[in-house]
């Protein structure tokens, strides 16, 4: 389902739908970060997606995890609450959401790196490698939340 992402943008969509979703900042022993460049897009992303009924916060970024990247992690912390009313994504069946996203910190507990449906790409990073990596302003604000050690935010 392809989106596009529209961000403190006069002439986007009016939001018709909020869904809770969690992105992870996955964070190896090397302090190196977990991303995957996104088919949809082809820019680099965290892990992260909708939750599905039935399951936690945390079990839908170790799900969406595992899922995107082959990578199995335990939930460490918050990164921070990601809920712009300004920042929808809008679907090509009409769905427009508008964001509700609970970015979460993990640690990596096994697993081996692997490409999904949803990523060309997945690599680990170091935190200034990240600075030139193509990516919506969105997952840029996430990355910086946790570089700087704000979290938990609520933005």
């Amino acid at each position: 389902m392809p989106r596009r992402d529209y961000e403190d943008d006069p002439d986007a969509p009016r939001a018709n739908s909020l869904v809770p979703a969690a992105s992870v900042v996955v964070v190896d022993e090397e302090g190196r970060v977990l991303l995957q460049r996104r088919t949809d897009n082809g820019r680099w992303a965290l892990p992260g997606g909708t939750m599905e009924i039935g399951e936690s916060l945390a079990d839908c970024g170790v799900r969406e995890t595992f899922e995107e990247a082959g990578i199995t992690i335990e939930v460490t912390g918050i990164v921070g609450t990601y809920t712009n009313p300004g920042h929808v994504l809008a679907y090509d069946d009409g769905e427009v959401r508008q964001e509700f996203s609970v970015c979460l910190l993990g640690r990596p507990t096994g697993g081996e790196l692997r490409v999904s449906d949803e990523s060309h790409e997945v690599a680990w990073f170091t935190p200034a490698e990240t600075d030139d990596l193509p990516m919506l302003p969105s997952i840029r604000k996430r990355l910086s939340d946790w570089r700087a050690g704000r979290g938990p935010v609520v933005r």
